[in-house]
């Protein structure tokens, strides 16, 4: 299983916090929402961000409207990944 720091989302509309987060991505990846839910569900790998030095474990929420991914740290969910940058083209 590997460690994958989550860099970048893309969001659409951007600044609509109630649409949900499309693509993730780090310095070398760009996947889909997807593709990386189904790879935490498999255990395949395990994603994370680094936001003010502070990590937070992104996991799998299920929600009204399907299944969507989320930062957990300190025994809390939060929106880490909505502070980070949009990832480029």
């Amino acid at each position: 299983m590997t460690d994958v720091h989550v860099t970048c989302i893309n969001k659409v509309p951007r600044n609509d916090p109630h649409e949900g987060i499309t693509h993730l991505g780090g310095s070398t990846w760009h996947w889909t929402r997807q593709q990386v839910i189904d790879s935490i569900e498999a255990k395949t790998n395990t994603f994370y961000t680094l936001v003010g030095g502070n990590r937070a474990d992104v996991g799998v929420v299920n929600g009204q409207n399907g299944k969507y991914v989320r930062t957990y740290a300190d025994g809390k969910w939060n929106d880490n990944l909505l502070a980070l940058p949009e990832c480029g083209g």
